[in-house]
């Protein structure tokens, strides 16, 4: 079962800086595709942002590119996103997750994935 501890939010200015963590355990992490998701107030889940199982690969959702970085570090069972130049529509909760499957077919639903945690809270102040 996967196990996903999100931290690292908090309150920022606009055009700050945010990294995000994410802890994960209970399956074999550098065997599956993990990605970060957020949900505004009022507002679906969306997709943030993807990173392959090697770490090779990465998507982002258009209106983060240029300014997301997501990363992982497989001896550490951790996954990473750096926020640059944050923007108040960033606002949001922010969570992990992992790939239900292991294929590697970039899959960008939050249907796709697993072992959703608590998320960890992002607020960008103008």
């Amino acid at each position: 079962q996967a196990h996903l501890v999100e931290s690292g939010g908090g309150l920022v200015q606009a055009g700050g800086s945010l990294r995000l963590s994410c802890a994960a355990s209970g399956f074999t992490f550098s065997s599956f595709s993990m990605g970060w998701f957020r949900q505004a107030p009022g507002k679906e889940r969306q997709f943030v942002a993807r990173i392959s199982s090697s770490g090779g690969y990465t998507y982002y959702t258009d209106s983060v590119k240029g300014r997301f970085t997501i990363s992982r570090d497989n001896a550490k069972n951790t996954v990473a996103l750096q926020m640059n130049s944050l923007k108040p529509e960033d606002t949001a909760v922010y969570y992990c997750a992992a790939a239900i499957r292991s294929d590697g077919v970039p899959r960008f639903g939050d249907s796709d994935y697993r072992g959703w945690g608590q998320g960890t809270q992002v607020t960008v102040s103008s």
